[in-house]
């Protein structure tokens, strides 16, 4: 009993070591916050207040108007919308699959090519074929130009990513269990599916994650291949309104008409509105992915 109970004063974190891990978790968690935060207040702050007083916490007038800007393009932003989520997740889902399975393979011992496909992953990584290359492969050999194919294909597979589930798989699944499921005469694709993937969620989550933010995040593609308006992405879409918003208003030689319009526009406020409207929907996004690195932690996990 004596030796239960020293083992278990030995694995307790000490009351003053807990207060200082908690301290340092809120201070991490304030870093993150408060300029979501900030970003959002000034973004409901009046155009007049902010060129007055700046950047402030606490604004001195409220305003809708960066918001109500938004709106009455909400046509445009909300078909620029659905082609980023339905790239996001079409590229996340394709994306999983083909990093998973590659870096499955290659972490086989049995696989004859691994070291040649090895280094055709790794080399990437050092040496990249530049923009010109990429976009000639692409456009005009690929034909993606103005398609959905040409957001989804080019940030598909990462060799970062790859090496990631690569040695993943290589210090977590054991090879017993795959030789065993053979000599039952299990296929690899059942291997990979009924073995493989439910011990490794973790690494299915973080892949998910990365590719979930490089997608959605992503407005070069865009900008690269996209001259169909009902293709653009909404991260292009909002910094192709940002420049615009900048160019009129930094343009003296523009209308009467137009020059009043931009006055009245909210500048600061949109650049504001723009990054919550782009950052709140990965914002919520992410816990989704927790609950899968949870769940993926505790599966396998010795139980006592």
């Amino acid at each position: 009993m004596n030796k239960i109970k020293k083992k278990k004063e030995l694995n307790q974190i000490k009351k003053p070591t807990n207060i200082l891990f908690n301290l340092v978790f809120i201070i991490i968690s304030l870093i993150c916050i408060i300029p979501f935060v900030f970003v959002f207040i000034i973004s409901i702050s009046s155009e007049a207040s902010i060129a007055q007083n700046g950047y402030q916490f606490i604004p001195t007038e409220l305003s809708t108007s960066a918001y109500e800007f938004l709106w009455n393009e909400k046509e445009v932003i909300v078909n620029a919308f659905g082609i980023s989520a339905l790239v996001t997740i079409a590229g996340t889902l394709l994306g999983v699959i083909l990093t998973t399975a590659l870096g499955y393979v290659l972490s086989r011992p049995q696989y004859k090519l691994k070291g040649f496909f090895t280094w055709v992953v790794f080399i990437p990584m050092i040496f990249n074929g530049g923009m010109v290359a990429s976009y000639v492969v692409n456009a005009n050999i690929l034909n993606l130009k103005n398609t959905i194919w040409a957001l989804i294909l080019p940030l598909l597979v990462s060799s970062f990513n790859v090496v990631i589930c690569k040695t993943f798989f290589k210090t977590t699944v054991p090879d017993s269990i795959i030789e065993s499921a053979k000599i039952d005469g299990a296929s690899q694709l059942n291997i990979f599916g009924k073995i493989v993937i439910p011990i490794s969620k973790p690494v299915f989550a973080t892949i998910g994650l990365f590719l979930t933010f490089a997608f959605w995040n992503d407005w070069f593609q865009s900008s690269l291949y996209i001259t169909n308006s009902r293709l653009t992405s909404l991260q292009a879409l909002l910094n192709n309104i940002q420049k615009n918003i900048e160019y009129l208003a930094n343009n003296p030689s523009a209308g009467l008409s137009i020059q009043q319009y931009v006055n009245s526009m909210p500048t600061e406020g949109v650049r504001m509105a723009i990054a919550v409207v782009i950052v709140l929907p990965i914002a919520c996004a992410y816990p989704f992915f927790q609950k899968y690195f949870v769940t993926g932690l505790t599966i396998g996990a010795v139980k006592g």
